[in-house]
């Protein structure tokens, strides 16, 4: 589940969400028309230029991080977006690492079971980059469609994006260790939080290029289909770094002005429980490393492992509000997060899915309040999948059987386990017991 957008963390993306007219007249000739365009881009390339040095200037200021060289900056349409979208996507991840996505997300329960994530993906994130700095091409790109004036504070976003660059390395944040996502999401969340409180600043100091700003985000005719249709997993995950990431960067450099938030490309938040509570952050209160067995042998030789990860607890909290729908019971159930891990099998037949979930917790009370709301949501999750819950459950111990496999939770202490897809082959007792290993 913790495997998201991986290509804005790439590109540091600039979203719509956050907050060239043709003119009829005289008939010309075709070279006549041919030299009023190429004019009109020349002038229009000039003017991005000239307003890049400036914007850059002020982020500078603002920012309290020397220009260490110039920025080169351009417009891109939306078909451009779309390629540059694509590229990203099939330089930073694999084919089996996009159905391993799509799989999981599935087997959770978060997305439609006939959706497709990569296609998916790339229509949301063209409709939504309205900005993006590329580390690898050291440029800046705007959108074309929007007016220059009202760009001007995606262009501070962006262009304390190529300072970030300049002075901290963003290329590193690449190439992530496989299986840590949570904790890659919360290097988004220092990235994208400071580039947003950044951009609060500029426009601050500037209210009417705030205005036109809104004006321009604000408009009717800024597209928000994609966005409006997505998946709520995909849709929050995408806003995290930005919001949430915003949050804790204002926290951060209330206790220590920007000096703070530069050190913290050296100390890096480790989790997005750090996010959403940068207390502990401050704290260094450090995720607990948690691994599971390989279970292969027990589920037989037509299985093999497709994915692993860590859900952390933003998708906790995700995970059990897709079907509680109770945004303020989730957070708590989610909170007190320690450290876990999840992995995913596929069989050889469709539909053939395994999960296992091993999570730890602060204390034993976190660990029951996890558990108790996952009982309510493994109910809503396989309501309509001819689900049976088996009279052999018990306090520590809860058992489902559903025409998507067996399921079961297991609580002893902090630790939850958390198992679903069990085939009908296999003895699901022989399987917690290896998996408590």
């Amino acid at each position: 589940m913790s495997k998201r957008i991986r290509i804005l963390l790439v590109l540091s993306a600039t979203l719509s969400l956050l907050g060239i007219s043709i003119l009829a007249g005289n008939p010309a000739s075709a070279s006549q028309r041919k030299g009023a365009v190429v004019a009109a881009e020349n002038a229009k390339n000039a003017a991005i230029v000239a307003t890049t040095a400036a914007v850059l200037k002020e982020t500078s200021e603002i920012r309290e991080l020397p220009i260490l060289r110039p920025v080169k900056s351009g417009a891109q349409s939306r078909a451009e977006i779309e390629r540059m979208v694509i590229r990203n996507l099939d330089e930073e991840t694999t084919p089996a690492e996009t159905h391993a996505t799509e799989l999981t997300l599935k087997k959770l329960g978060m997305v439609p079971p006939d959706f497709q994530y990569r296609a998916f993906l790339i229509k949301l994130l063209t409709e939504q980059v309205a900005g993006y700095f590329d580390p690898k091409q050291q440029h800046f790109f705007i959108a074309d469609w929007i007016d220059l004036e009202g760009q001007k504070p995606v262009m501070a976003h962006e262009l304390t994006h190529a300072l970030q660059d300049q002075h901290f390395n963003l290329r590193r944040f690449e190439r992530w260790p496989k299986g840590d996502s949570d904790a890659e999401l919360a290097a988004h969340a220092l990235i994208e939080g400071d580039a947003t409180l950044a951009m609060k600043v500029y426009m601050a100091r500037n209210p009417m290029i705030a205005f036109a700003f809104m004006r321009a985000f604000g408009s009717s005719a800024m597209p928000t289909e994609q966005y409006k249709q997505a998946p709520r997993s995909l849709r929050e995950s995408l806003v995290f770094p930005y919001e949430e990431g915003l949050e804790w960067a204002t926290a951060v450099y209330k206790k220590g002005g920007w000096t703070a938030v530069s050190q913290a490309f050296s100390a890096l938040p480790q989790s997005s429980e750090q996010i959403l509570h940068p207390e502990k952050y401050f704290a260094n209160e450090a995720p607990v490393k948690v691994s599971l067995p390989d279970v292969r042998a027990e589920l037989g030789s037509k299985w093999k492992r497709v994915d692993y990860d860590v859900n952390g607890e933003w998708s906790y909290y995700l995970i059990l509000d897709q079907f509680l729908n109770a945004e303020a019971e989730s957070k708590r159930a989610a909170a007190g997060w320690a450290g876990d891990r999840y992995e995913v099998y596929e069989g050889t037949q469709p539909g053939e899915v395994f999960l296992t979930q091993m999570s730890v917790w602060d204390t034993e009370k976190d660990a029951q309040e996890f558990f108790d709301a996952y009982i309510k949501r493994t109910r809503l999750r396989y309501a309509n999948s001819q689900v049976k819950e088996l009279e052999s459950s018990s306090a520590s111990r809860r058992q489902w059987t559903t025409n998507e496999g067996g399921v079961v939770m297991e609580l002893i202490g902090k630790r939850a386990l958390i198992v679903e897809g069990i085939p009908a082959t296999v003895s699901d007792r022989e399987l917690t017991k290896v998996l408590w290993q």
